[in-house]
């Protein structure tokens, strides 16, 4: 029965990513996200009901869309594939529990945050604090004692903080000022694990950062910029999913 339901979470993950593909695209646009076909985003063709499948639709196609041939991004397959582990593994984590909606309300946010920030390089405030607002009620839901969830309050509140003052030293050239209420959100949905979130996240960032500059045409002295959010949710995530506390492991060196 718990393997089922773990396959059941994972396929609503990416049905779900799915569908905030389609919120990511159609935001500010003046299009509704319930109403109308999707489309082809190469040829505007309607897209028949098998070309939706959640990632089999990609494997089977080729990553091409059947109805011009054009290249479909991989981004797709990818964010419904990774939502849906990430639905697997809140449910493995907490169960069946009024905690597990909210949860997973949040991680489809953070999606939808992601994928709107690698497009547009910033974070909409309605999704942004629709996500702290969810984050905090999951994070308190999710707390072994009120006490547990204040000393994160704590530590989220410096997290953000220091985000906020890099923005501010750098007049917004470092850091963007939403990344400190993502952080915030990201730290309170984590909980005990927020401060190791946040240095994965850094961390993710440098190597990712640098693999970049180290591809950059040979003699261009142009800057890389790219959007801290996907970092920051990465970091964070990589804590919660695999419970790595870095202090515990640090401290664990022999």
């Amino acid at each position: 029965m718990g393997s089922f339901l773990t396959l059941a979470f994972a396929f609503l993950g990416a049905i779900i990513a799915s569908f905030m593909g389609v919120v990511v695209a159609r935001l500010y646009t003046g299009q509704s996200f319930l109403k109308g076909h999707s489309r082809c985003d190469a040829c505007g063709v309607p897209l028949t009901p098998g070309a939706l499948v959640p990632v089999i639709s990609f494997i089977v196609s080729r990553g091409r869309a059947r109805c011009c041939g054009a290249r479909i991004s991989a981004l797709s397959p990818v964010s419904e594939l990774t939502l849906g582990v990430l639905f697997a593994v809140a449910y493995t984590r907490l169960g069946l529990i009024s905690a597990l909606p909210l949860m997973l309300v949040a991680l489809s946010l953070l999606l939808a945050l992601v994928l709107y920030d690698l497009q547009h390089q910033i974070l909409p405030p309605p999704l942004l604090y629709a996500f702290l607002g969810i984050s905090a009620v999951t994070g308190v839901l999710t707390s072994a004692s009120m006490q547990e969830f204040q000393q994160t309050v704590l530590i989220a509140s410096a997290i953000a903080f220091s985000l906020f003052a890099i923005h501010a030293f750098s007049r917004g050239r470092a850091m963007g000022f939403a990344d400190a209420p993502l952080a915030l959100a990201l730290a309170l949905l984590v909980g005990p694990l927020a401060l190791s979130g946040f240095v994965y996240s850094f961390w993710i960032g440098a190597v990712v950062g640098i693999v970049l500059l180290l591809r950059r045409p040979k003699g261009s002295r142009m800057g890389v910029e790219v959007p801290f959010a996907p970092f920051l949710a990465c970091g964070f995530l990589l804590a919660y999913c695999t419970q790595w506390n870095l202090f515990t492991l640090i401290a664990a060196l022999p």
